[in-house]
């Protein structure tokens, strides 16, 4: 079984490890704001691509210009490493900018990124 953590663990950890997220009525939670329907579709699939491979899946809340994620692990009645883990892999994959990365030997990556500048291409709105 795995461990469950108490309130204080978990928002300790959130506050160190994962900063948008926070504790609610004993789920993790996270609101991805989009642009519209089809980016809040794009980031649902994502999420859901992530949890199946994860075999870990969240509860979702979804509207046309936002997505809600909550986590829990149902079977341990409670928050988890399964959770943080989970929650991580999807701020990663969710928040990912190509544009800002930098490579270990300092150059750019090729990967432009979505234009930032123009209204058209914008899909969520990174923190």
């Amino acid at each position: 079984m795995s461990k469950v953590y108490s309130e204080s663990e978990i928002t300790q950890k959130l506050q160190l490890e994962l900063p948008h997220w926070f504790l609610e009525n004993g789920w993790i939670r996270r609101k991805y704001k989009t642009s519209g329907w089809k980016a809040t579709l794009m980031v649902v699939n994502t999420i859901g691509h992530l949890a199946e491979a994860a075999w870990h899946h969240p509860d979702l809340t979804v509207s046309y210009a936002f997505v809600i994620v909550k986590l829990q692990t149902h079977d341990a009645k409670g928050i988890t490493d399964k959770d943080f883990e989970l929650a991580t892999k999807i701020e990663q994959v969710i928040g990912w900018q190509p544009a800002l990365e930098v490579k270990a030997d300092g150059s750019k990556s090729a990967l432009e990124g979505t234009p930032s500048e123009d209204q058209r291409f914008k899909y969520i709105k990174y923190d």
